[in-house]
């Protein structure tokens, strides 16, 4: 009954800092925001007092503008259609960027062959396409798919490559003295093994899509947040495009959290390299 006891108190000692650990970085990531709303709101006041045109980007008049963002500026619409966009550069990344990486994870002669070119396209800033882009594809949807796509690709390639690179030999080594097929390799070892990694290189292109949506909706789109942008800049309504920052920051903050949330869930599965 003791061992029990004693057991019991090992497994649960290590949960009470952690849960501690997790609600302190709450508060203060809390309290962090607070105080970079104060430092906002401070540095327009001092500066509306010799420009009147910064009062319209304070916090309150950000705030007081949403209403209207919502109601007259349909702004539901506008986020519906930008994070279809995000979903679309996405998963055109994913189809192109898992299964090169994987290639250049396995193949160690593929590896050498594209690295330069690889690592020369990926310095490229995709805003450099749009150009292009629009040359290439027209103005509209195809054009920011493009341009969200390449700049979403590298890091699921690099991540996937790495995945690939850090699976636990044994693993294999495994699977081939069960005589597993190639398909088994692939859909129980290599799947799994490389799964937390993909993720990860997912987050990362989410937010490096989240950073070149805004211009890349700047090609003759008549929605998205971009668009918003650019209309609430054209109507001189400062407080409203502020609000849209905001927006913005918030939507990317939730995309980017949940995104590490499920890494995190699969990364304690994965079967990794034995150092």
């Amino acid at each position: 009954m003791s061992s029990v006891l004693v057991r019991q108190t090992s497994v649960a000692a290590p949960r009470v800092p952690r849960a501690r650990s997790h609600w302190r970085g709450v508060v203060l990531g809390i309290a962090g925001l607070v105080v970079t709303i104060g430092v906002w709101w401070l540095a327009v006041a001092l500066l509306a007092g010799h420009n009147a045109l910064a009062a319209q980007f304070s916090p309150l008049r950000a705030l007081q503008a949403l209403p209207a963002l919502v109601t007259e500026d349909r702004l539901a619409e506008h986020v519906a259609t930008s994070l279809r966009r995000i979903a679309v550069g996405l998963a055109w990344a994913l189809v192109a960027g898992v299964p090169l990486g994987f290639a250049i994870g396995r193949i160690r002669w593929l590896e050498q062959t594209l690295s330069p070119t690889l690592q020369f396209l990926r310095m490229i800033s995709p805003l450099s396409w749009m150009p292009i882009a629009v040359m290439s594809l027209g103005v509209g949807d195809r054009a920011v798919y493009f341009l969200l796509a390449f700049a979403a690709v590298w890091p699921l390639v690099m991540s996937t490559a790495a995945g690939v690179a850090q699976l636990d030999r044994r693993w294999l080594q495994l699977g081939e003295s069960l005589a597993a097929t190639r398909a088994e390799m692939l859909w129980h070892i290599y799947v799994p093994g490389i799964a937390a990694h993909v993720l990860t290189g997912a987050r990362l292109a989410i937010g490096i899509l989240w950073i070149v949506l805004v211009p890349a909706e700047m090609l003759g789109v008549s929605a998205g947040l971009g668009y918003l942008i650019l209309d609430t800049r054209d109507r001189l309504a400062y407080s409203e495009l502020t609000a849209v920052i905001l927006v913005i920051g918030a939507l990317g903050f939730v995309l980017d959290l949940a995104a590490r949330a499920i890494a995190a869930r699969l990364r304690g599965g994965a079967p990794a390299r034995d150092e």
